[in-house]
């Protein structure tokens, strides 16, 4: 039998509805060059891209006070900077606005903390237009653990077969998939296709418009 039509379209946030991906790269290298004096490379950083930022500065760190210095730096820093340097990826909202339209079930599901992603969401024009916000504040296990997608759900009161998860990153992937809904790799963010096809996606996703062509498959 085929699947059942969507009924349900779950969101990363950075790099997947919002451009700050310069902006955490930046606050990053600001971060490691206050505590350690050295900054390694990007691709350091990116290997953990999508997981909150405890589980990325614990690598880094010597001990948990050391970790909360380096979160509470990163926030620092990524607030005066913020404004500045996000904005939603163009199509984004236009898109959204469409899915609406149809009637469908939209929700977020990030690492970043709360107050952050209703910051990002009202810098990008996107606040008002997601049915639920699952963020770090919410889960014991982040991404690539599939909780935050199930709570997702849960609170949508959607079945895992009539939802995908649209992400630009590996964990978000790797998220989706054990939570048993389809998954769609979006081109505008900051990984290779050759890095997420690895993660064998379900839809690729090559510009906005096309999100609201899977409701429509």
């Amino acid at each position: 039998m085929p699947p059942p039509p969507l009924t349900t379209l779950l969101f990363d946030l950075d790099g997947t509805l919002i451009d700050s991906i310069e902006l955490i790269l930046s606050s990053y290298r600001h971060t490691l060059r206050i505590h350690r004096g050295t900054v390694p490379s990007d691709d350091v950083w990116m290997e953990g891209l999508g997981t909150p930022l405890r589980v990325q500065f614990q690598r880094f760190a010597d001990s948990p006070a050391e970790v909360d210095a380096m979160v509470a730096t990163y926030r620092e820093y990524n607030l005066a900077h913020h404004d500045a340097m996000v904005s939603a990826f163009p199509g984004i909202a236009a898109a959204l606005g469409q899915l609406r339209e149809r009637h469908m079930r939209l929700g977020v599901v990030t690492s970043k903390n709360r107050s952050g992603t209703a910051r990002g969401l009202r810098r990008g024009n996107l606040d008002g237009m997601f049915d639920v916000l699952v963020t770090a504040d919410d889960v014991g296990s982040p991404k690539p653990d599939p909780q935050p997608v199930l709570l997702a759900l849960e609170q949508l009161g959607a079945a895992a077969r009539e939802a995908v998860f649209i992400g630009d990153s590996p964990h978000d992937l790797t998220a989706g998939r054990a939570a048993g809904v389809a998954t769609a790799a979006v081109l505008w963010g900051p990984f290779a296709r050759e890095q997420l096809a690895r993660h064998r996606p379900d839809h690729w996703i090559e510009h906005p418009s096309q999100l609201v062509e899977l409701v429509s498959l």
